[in-house]
């Protein structure tokens, strides 16, 4: 993917194992959409805090949030999100959070994720479904962009 076409359509940094996937399930279900077809629209991955060592890549981001989060909010880590570019702009990014929201609101008080700020389109997006910018900062060479939703 060219750079150009990750500035306009976004783009995922991190790659997880089937046997994580399956973990992370187990403790919050992922969402998925499906539209008319059978076809995949797009997919919410939850990620439990406890896996916060699991994944190299995101330990900073836990390192930053640790301190502002309150230790009496529950939250859930939005662990990746994807729409298909075929469902885009149709609802599928909106309906994956509000299914989401539906789900963990009797249970946890926000839904946290990070952003890389590269990632307008995603940035804009989350922006549009009532996600907050939380803290900015830097690891890996890249400025990450820390947001939250409350439930």
């Amino acid at each position: 993917m060219s750079t150009e076409e990750k500035l306009a359509e976004g783009f995922l940094t991190v790659e997880h194992s089937l046997e994580l996937l399956k973990e992370m399930n187990d403790v919050c279900p992922h969402t998925i959409a499906i539209d008319e077809q059978g076809n995949l629209a797009g997919y919410a991955m939850s990620m439990h805090p406890s896996f916060k060592d699991e994944i190299a890549v995101l330990k900073p981001m836990f390192e930053v949030i640790d301190p502002l989060i309150a230790p009496e909010e529950k939250y859930m880590l939005m662990g990746q999100i994807c729409v298909s570019k075929n469902h885009r702009k149709r609802g599928a990014f909106r309906g994956l959070y509000t299914h989401m929201k539906n789900e963990l609101k009797n249970e946890y008080d926000s839904i946290i994720t990070e952003i890389d700020a590269l990632n307008n389109r995603s940035m804009e997006a989350h922006k549009a479904v009532g996600f907050e910018e939380m803290v900015r900062y830097h690891a890996n060479e890249q400025e990450w962009v820390v947001v939250r939703m409350q439930l």
